[in-house]
């Protein structure tokens, strides 16, 4: 009789059984038993249920808000705290954005693609991986194309302090940070969006919905369009 635990090993070695598999069992067998306590030997186990990646997100956001808080002072220097004003920002729009079936036919390897472009963070990486993408499946489908400017809008969005996006009927609204004691609202960041809506009125509407400031362009039809209004933005 094998436990569940045994189980989920087994298959986990029958899964990745080829040469140089060894990373993905051990970050299986990291999933299945938890990491536990990450400064010390304990495994409590209680990450299973809520999963690697997403443990790992709530550690940073963790991380981040001591240094906003108890820590400012120690950190008032970071220039990253205030490059990454926001700490995510989710995407919604009607646009077609993917990677076609006809493109890449494997699913598991259109998985594989989809995770490595949640990792990306630099137009370098960007670039890099495109051309990656033209070597192995040939020139991307504009679909794809928009897909990547997708991963440099939610960069550029959460630098300006953006929480969520959306690109919907070509208009583009985006929602500042929700808590209005962020020290977010005191920095510099704030201040070139301040500065930009001031020097620009007839290209933005900047405007407080539900107790929560949007600033919103229109018309806009692709999202690479999006990319150098935010971009305007971010340099002031």
């Amino acid at each position: 009789m094998l436990s569940d635990e045994a189980k989920k090993r087994l298959r986990a070695i029958e899964e990745f059984s080829e040469i140089g598999s060894g990373f993905n069992i051990a970050m299986r067998d990291l999933d299945i038993r938890g990491a536990g306590n990450v400064l010390g030997a304990e495994q409590s186990g209680f990450i299973s249920d809520i999963g690697f990646d997403t443990y790992h997100k709530i550690l940073d956001e963790a991380i981040q808000e001591l240094k906003e808080n108890e820590f400012k002072n120690v950190y008032q220097t970071d220039e990253k705290t205030e490059i990454l004003a926001s700490k995510d920002c989710t995407i919604e729009t009607d646009l077609e954005l993917l990677l076609p079936d006809d493109y890449v036919n494997s699913v598991a390897e259109r998985l594989s693609l989809y995770k490595q472009l949640n990792a990306l963070d630099s137009d370098e990486e960007i670039a890099n991986f495109k051309l990656q993408l033209q070597d192995r499946f040939g020139k991307p489908p504009p679909q794809t194309e928009e897909l990547l400017e997708t991963i440099k809008m939610r960069r550029l969005a959460k630098q300006i302090g953006l929480e969520k996006a959306v690109l919907k009927r070509q208009k583009f609204v985006g929602t500042f940070i929700s808590n209005p004691n962020s020290t977010f609202f005191q920095s510099s960041t704030f201040e070139r969006v301040l500065e930009f809506v001031k020097n620009n009125p007839n290209a933005c509407e900047f405007k407080e919905i539900h107790e929560k400031l949007t600033i919103s362009f229109s018309p806009v039809k692709r999202i690479s369009e999006v990319c150098q209004l935010l971009q305007s933005v971010v340099g002031g």
